[in-house]
């Protein structure tokens, strides 16, 4: 049987009045928790208030039957307390997040969810190679942010 990668689209409006942000937001993290993003595409439609997200995310087939082959599992720190060494770490990565995200003007989720810092904070990857072992990071984003998220949890 052979396999191949599929790359899927999927695209998200953020609304930005209250009564749809929250919502909208649980919708994008639930998918972006589930899924192997690829390449994020973000822009502000400024006529109706409102971000578009476009993710490109891999799914890998088995082309002769088109059964999806199940992920390797990735290491996830959702039900686990942090120590207070890793409340550091989180703190440090949040204050990283917010800096990032005003610098390329994007929502902080764009850049790593909460859970994702958790699981880096819990995880503590020392090559960029481990953070593909941390649910929620894929190629994308460890070229975009894998050197600096490392850089933070050598100074601390």
């Amino acid at each position: 049987m052979a396999k191949t990668q599929i790359m899927k689209v999927k695209v998200f409006k953020i609304r930005l009045p209250e009564e749809f942000l929250y919502e909208d937001q649980r919708t994008l993290d639930a998918f972006l928790e589930s899924h192997e993003i690829t390449k994020v595409e973000t822009a502000f439609v400024h006529d109706e208030n409102y971000w578009s997200v476009v993710l490109y995310f891999d799914e890998l087939k088995i082309v002769q039957n088109t059964v999806k082959e199940s992920k390797n599992a990735k290491y996830s720190a959702e039900s686990e307390p942090l120590n207070s060494d890793e409340e550091k770490i989180l703190e440090a990565l949040k204050y990283w997040r917010s800096e990032k995200a005003k610098e390329q003007n994007l929502p902080s989720y764009f850049i790593a969810t909460n859970k994702e810092l958790m699981s880096v904070a819990k995880y503590k990857p020392i090559k960029k190679e481990e953070l593909l072992d941390i649910k929620g990071f894929g190629k994308h984003k460890i070229e975009n942010y894998g050197e600096e998220i490392l850089e933070i949890l050598e100074s601390i």
